[in-house]
């Protein structure tokens, strides 16, 4: 369950740690994966009752948005000669706050392969630190031999928070009477981040031209 649901928080991570000098990736990736799984673990207690909340998920799937235009828009202004680096803490608070929102669906999926077994609960959440640490590093290493690995990455958190937008308690209804909803709304976010994460980052190597 882990390997599957591991990927899209790597992805996350490694598009947050590539912002940084290559000295402080590896911190990036370490301690954003450690706090993350932590905050999973914390989080466990309290999901299922959060996934009740009407608004929550379409508050938590615009933030996931806003976090993957972010992620594009900076990566892209950021390549070549006069790239800039971001900071460890604003890497790790970026992880951390996807890590939040993307988790939801993934606790209660883990929980209930632990049957309820709150021992086993912890290690298989903890299992998602060597397979996040290694799948952070190997995605930062093939975004930068492969580029196109960024805008990829991106459409995955947008694919991601138009889904969690689609499984809010407050469109279960409609979703159900309306089975595409689901699909439709995460080729939006998709298509969303990486439209406006393009023209931002456009516009700003322009703005940088002209001036």
């Amino acid at each position: 369950m882990n390997i599957i649901l591991s990927g899209d928080n790597a992805v996350v991570i490694a598009l947050a740690a590539r912002s940084l000098p290559p000295n402080q990736q590896r911190k990036a990736v370490f301690w954003g994966s450690g706090a993350a799984v932590v905050l999973r673990i914390l989080l466990t207690v309290v999901a299922a009752k959060l996934l009740e909340l009407s608004f929550l998920q379409i508050i938590g799937g615009c933030l996931l948005l806003w976090i993957g235009f972010q992620l594009l828009s900076d990566g892209d202004e950021d390549e070549g000669e006069s790239k800039t680096y971001g900071s460890l803490m604003a890497a790790v608070r970026t992880i951390l706050i996807a890590d939040l929102v993307m988790s939801l669906d993934n606790v209660i999926a883990v929980a209930a392969a632990a049957h309820g077994n709150v021992v086993l609960l912890v290690l298989g959440l903890a299992i998602s630190i060597p397979l996040v640490i290694f799948g952070s590093t190997l995605m930062i290493k093939l975004m930068e031999r492969f580029p196109i690995i960024v805008l990829l990455g991106a459409a995955l958190i947008g694919w991601v928070g138009g889904e969690t937008i689609a499984n809010d308690a407050a469109l279960h209804g409609y979703a159900v009477a309306h089975p595409s909803l689901h699909y439709v709304a995460a080729a939006l976010g998709a298509a969303l981040v990486v439209g406006a994460g393009k023209f931002w980052a456009s516009r700003s190597r322009r703005a940088s031209a002209a001036s």
